[in-house]
């Protein structure tokens, strides 16, 4: 199968201005993302993006580039139409039709070259419509122990139900449950024309469960802070320079 990676980056960021360019642990964040892509499963790796700096970067780092209209460039607009964007433009101009696309977000530095091609091979092997990297909800986090404020005012259960309810322990959960890391997506093109709704889902999902010491996020000037200290850990633990 042709799958791509396909590695989103703005140039504008309001919380942490340049984002994508602004160092991290050496180089420029976007790198990362690109150079654990490019020792992957993938068969190309391409920055889609509407800044010519970012551009020049992801090149310089062995990405491929194509560049994003204004109107895909904006916080309101989804993701959809992004990948829709590389895909079509692939399509069109080179008459090359990907199998699968790879959303590498580059707010994930901390994503590792065997991340992707796990999520490949279970893509793969399951003949999946998407992958998704997730992690195991913290039990507070999960809708067993979430509560809520009802409109009359009274406190329960995220269900209704009333807090004496609550399981106390949790084993006792009837299932696990996962929160989405942004490490990585794969998916089918043919989601992102749901005659419904346009996404990067569809019908048949798998899991890709990877650990927490992988997840970062990245949108305030602390969190960039936390993410360079997981980071450098990870590199100290794998051995590197």
């Amino acid at each position: 199968m042709k799958i791509i990676g396909v590695i989103p980056a703005r140039g504008g960021s309001k919380s942490i201005p340049k984002k994508n360019l602004r160092e991290f642990c050496g180089k420029p964040l976007i790198a990362w993302s690109i150079l654990s892509a490019k020792e992957s499963k993938l068969d190309r790796v391409i920055v889609s993006t509407d800044d010519l700096e970012i551009a020049s970067i992801a090149k310089e780092h062995g990405a491929e580039v194509i560049m994003r209209p204004v109107e895909l460039a904006i916080d309101a607009i989804g993701i959809e139409p992004t990948l829709k964007h590389v895909y079509e433009t692939l399509k069109e101009k080179e008459g090359y039709q990907a199998d699968g696309l790879a959303l590498l977000m580059p707010t994930s530095p901390t994503r590792q070259t065997f991340h992707i091609n796990e999520a490949i091979d279970i893509f793969i092997d399951k003949k999946a419509d998407s992958v998704l990297g997730v992690n195991e909800t913290l039990a507070n986090h999960t809708p067993y122990w979430t509560l809520i404020r009802q409109p009359d005012g009274r406190v329960t259960l995220f269900d209704g139900q009333p807090l004496k309810k609550i399981l106390t322990r949790r084993q006792d959960f009837p299932n696990k449950c996962y929160a989405r890391s942004d490490l990585i997506y794969v998916l089918r093109p043919d989601n992102l024309y749901d005659p419904e709704r346009s996404n990067i889902y569809g019908d048949q999902v798998e899991l890709y469960e990877t650990s927490t010491i992988y997840e970062v996020d990245i949108n305030t000037p602390e969190e960039w802070e936390d993410a360079e200290i997981k980071f450098q850990r990870l590199q100290k633990k794998n051995g590197a320079a």
